[in-house]
């Protein structure tokens, strides 16, 4: 029960102790500016927020559950010159103070980041816990960036790229559950511009978050039967790389979007907009991976991802009726 209290929701049990990769980087930060502060929603162990706590208790605050109220603190402190990191799970920061983040942090352009962990369908706890419409929410807010890296090897280049960006920022985050190994994924990111990862002529895929690794098991896959697929990780959503994601699109006809959130909103709809306004006469056959129009039930990553359509098969799959059509 404590691991459930504490959110700490992975599919089986890690021998070796798994870093806090965002805790860690969060602290860095913190000694390189004064003006860091930290606030939770009483989930200090579940965001790694901890170490910021134990690091310096006197820029740290316990805001308790009351996310709406945990926002309006930290619009104030901007204001005072803080940069506040705030912290809960995703879908408390966005849906349920969706009103507060809107009028009193992104309406002002004020210094505050967002950070929410736990994102799409990475939850026992169903769907009280699963943030499927975050992104669609933070994205329609004026002034907000959105940055979801592709796992822990990019977490300390998101916190530092939102520390530099004088504005509010949305990071959407998923702790680590074994310690770094892949080196697959680019440590570095830039803000607003995608990351080629994997370089191939027959399709591109762009994934973000924790579908960047389906992503990259699929494109293996496919190339065990000579496909050879690009796979690009848009670790940005908001601003989005429009010119990137047309050039890779135009370049191989043949378009996979991959997110672990609905279909609706997010990074799917982010390229069907630019490819909707692509030049005329150029032929692309284009799919969403995601989370339909539906809400999910609790179980392991694993489970959920291959019962609601985001696992590396159905990539795979969804590919071959790309090429199909094409």
């Amino acid at each position: 029960m404590k691991n459930l209290l504490h959110g700490d929701f992975t599919d089986k049990a890690v021998a070796t102790p798994v870093p806090k990769y965002y805790g860690e980087a969060l602290v860095a930060l913190a000694q390189f500016d004064p003006r860091v502060v930290a606030l939770t929603g009483d989930l200090a162990p579940a965001t790694e927020s901890d170490l910021f706590r134990d690091a310096f208790p006197d820029r740290f605050f316990t805001a308790g559950i009351a996310e709406a109220n945990m926002i309006g603190v930290a619009a104030g402190m901007a204001r005072c010159g803080d940069i506040p990191f705030v912290h809960s799970f995703s879908v408390f920061l966005t849906r349920r103070a969706f009103d507060q983040v809107a009028m009193q942090v992104a309406y002002p352009s004020l210094n505050v980041k967002l950070v929410g962990f736990l994102p799409g369908l990475t939850t026992l706890l169903g769907v009280s816990h699963q943030a499927i419409d975050d992104l669609a929410l933070m994205r329609v807010l004026p002034n907000m960036t959105i940055i979801e890296p592709a796992g822990a090897s990019q977490t300390a280049a998101a916190v530092w790229a939102a520390a530099k960006i004088n504005g509010p920022v949305y990071l959407r985050l998923h702790k680590a559950r074994k310690p770094i190994t892949d080196t697959a994924v680019e440590k570095n990111l830039e803000v607003g511009k995608g990351q080629l990862l994997r370089d191939g002529d027959d399709a591109v895929i762009f994934a973000c978050g924790h579908m960047v690794a389906e992503a990259l098991i699929a494109a293996e896959t496919l190339c065990l039967s000579g496909i050879n697929v690009t796979v690009a990780n848009m670790h940005t959503i908001k601003p989005f790389d429009s010119e990137f994601v047309l050039k890779q699109s135009i370049r191989t006809g043949v378009v996979l979007s991959a997110e672990n959130h609905s279909v609706i909103g997010g990074l799917g709809s982010a390229v069907a907009e630019v490819l909707a306004e692509r030049p005329a006469g150029v032929d692309i056959e284009f799919k969403r991976i995601g989370i339909l129009d539906t809400f999910a039930e609790g179980g392991t990553t694993a489970y959920l991802f291959d019962k609601y359509g985001l696992s590396a098969r159905h990539i795979v799959a969804a590919v071959y009726d790309l090429l199909e059509r094409r």
